[in-house]
């Protein structure tokens, strides 16, 4: 997918796994550039943890830094904010309650900021079921049989929706996650 950065300053906070380094690849391809203070980016990617079993880290700053970020772009008045979570921050497993709860909170607050800091900023999150090259990079192995695709989904989707939510002609779309799993959380995932 081709969208026009023009120098866009983009940071990343955040877990550092593949769909992240991705997302950062395919972003500078389009024109954009990376910085490494968050609040002086455009185009802020917030990469939280993608799988159950990986280390949670400290998330509260975590999202103080993204804050910080929607502030100092506010001020500016242009940015845009993404979260990368997993598709079970909207739908919970019974497999993993805490980490569920964990990952809806922080949907929760990606909307409380699309709302205190819109219009000038669009906050918004791509939220991932299995995501596999050789190995599973996001999402649960027990989804994989509750997915409508029957196979999980490659980086190349994932970033697909992160460059949709970055593109310029893009003004209007604030508050939503856009779930890339492969058809798992329309309804088949409530048979966890």
């Amino acid at each position: 997918m081709q969208i026009d950065l023009l120098d866009t300053a983009i940071a990343v906070l955040g877990e550092n796994n593949a769909i992240a380094r991705a997302a950062t690849a395919a972003l500078t391809a389009n024109g954009g550039r990376i910085v490494a203070d968050a609040p002086r980016a455009d185009i802020l990617l917030v990469s939280c943890p993608l799988v159950a079993a990986a280390p949670q880290g400290d998330l509260s700053a975590l999202l103080r830094d993204a804050r910080a970020a929607a502030t100092a772009m506010s001020a500016r008045d242009h940015g845009r904010i993404l979260f990368l979570l997993p598709a079970l921050a909207a739908l919970p497993m019974r497999r993993h309650p805490l980490y569920g709860a964990e990952m809806a909170g922080i949907l929760a607050l990606m909307r409380g900021l699309a709302m205190q800091f819109g219009p000038r900023v669009l906050v918004n999150a791509v939220g991932l079921g299995p995501i596999a090259e050789e190995t599973l990079i996001a999402g649960d192995p027990a989804q994989l049989s509750h997915i409508p695709q029957g196979r999980p989904g490659t980086i190349a989707e994932a970033v697909a929706a992160i460059l949709f939510f970055c593109d310029p002609l893009n003004t209007y779309t604030t508050g939503q996650m856009l779930a890339v799993d492969g058809g798992w959380s329309a309804g088949y995932g409530r048979n966890f």
